[in-house]
């Protein structure tokens, strides 16, 4: 156990570290104002009762058990060179290394608050951004899975065998996808606006292996909004969670299908957010399991501060928010009737 379970704290847990500001990508959506006007729209809000406490590096074994070492050894190594390009959409510059140990840092940080440091809720807000990031190819913005370091975490260090991850970011998760296709320790649900970046994500993509049934994509229309995408997390994503009953659920959390968004087409709004989380709020106090946060896209960013403000109280306020009353939308009953084909026991929910 590291620092993180040093104490017995009574009130949520926000992890940043200063170095998500030295990840210099210049002219690129994913920069470092993202965390800034995160940061402003908690200091408007006083707060909100989440303190705020800098992220460790993540211990080298936990990068290991998610990455081979060739990976981890080409970021650092460039960064040390002065940065370079990798692909078309994802930079390396000198501060690069230091702002993914960390960002990798903040989410093992989440598990391990979550797990024995006494927090309720806790969050990461960090960059650069996982969730892209295959086990041995960055991209799509990210170097390193810091969501699937987490679950893996959680597994290795903390002996759970039932993680849920929930991934409502725009862009499909491929990188945790691939890195849990096989395995039933990790529930992996994504929604995602479908077809977008990176065009995988479909429907018909369950797992495989001992994973079968253990992916579960959820796309959304272009256009889609507030009815489609809390609709489908109250009536899909909890129905099957507590058929699942995961030991901890971790919230990959992009804030790119926000209708004021400019790299996709969806609509949610910052209430469709605060409604998201309170849906999985409710669902960790159904099975006993802890809710975690790990700050994914998002490149609008005062819509980005507000909705990612909005899902702490939502999940960190002394007084839970009541689950959204909506009737099932056609798109998500249509997509339980297809869940249900692998998980029987959601036939008649």
């Amino acid at each position: 156990m590291d620092g993180y379970g040093s104490r017995l704290m009574a009130v949520p847990v926000l992890l940043h570290h200063p170095a998500s500001l030295e990840h210099d990508t210049g002219l690129h959506p994913e920069a470092a104002a993202r965390i800034v006007a995160i940061h402003r729209e908690l200091d408007v809000r006083g707060g909100i009762g989440w303190e705020r406490r800098e992220a460790d590096p993540a211990p080298r074994a936990a990068l290991l058990a998610v990455h081979p070492e060739r990976h981890l050894l080409g970021i650092q190594e460039l960064a040390a060179a002065g940065g370079g390009q990798l692909d078309m959409d994802t930079v390396v510059s000198e501060g690069s290394w230091e702002a993914a140990l960390r960002a990798a840092g903040g989410a093992v940080g989440v598990v391990d608050l979550l797990l024995g440091g006494g927090a309720p809720a806790a969050a990461t807000a960090q960059r650069p951004p996982g969730h892209h990031c295959e086990a041995a190819r960055p991209m799509g913005f990210c170097l390193m899975n810091n969501v699937a370091i987490a679950a893996q975490h959680a597994r290795d260090a903390h002996g759970l065998d039932r993680v849920m991850i929930l991934d409502w970011d725009v862009h499909h998760g491929n990188g945790t996808s691939d890195i849990f296709d096989a395995s039933p320790e990790v529930l992996f649900v994504s929604l995602h606006q479908w077809p977008l970046y990176p065009g995988t994500g479909a429907a018909q993509d369950i797992g495989s292996g001992a994973g079968y049934g253990h992916t579960v994509n959820l796309p959304m229309p272009a256009g889609s909004g507030d009815d489609h995408w809390v609709s489908t997390v109250e009536h899909v994503v909890r129905p099957l969670g507590r058929v699942y009953r995961p030991q901890l659920i971790l919230i990959s959390a992009g804030y790119d299908a926000h209708r004021d968004d400019p790299l996709a087409d969806c609509r949610v709004s910052d209430h469709g957010f605060a409604a998201m989380a309170a849906s999985v709020r409710a669902l960790g106090a159904e099975v006993g399991a802890p809710v975690g946060v790990v700050l994914e896209g998002g490149y609008d960013v005062n819509a980005l501060g507000r909705a990612f403000a909005d899902t702490l109280v939502a999940l960190g306020s002394e007084q839970a928010p009541e689950p959204p009353g909506l009737e099932c939308h056609p798109v998500a009953a249509q997509a339980l009737r297809r869940v249900a084909e692998t998980w029987p026991a959601l036939h008649g929910v």
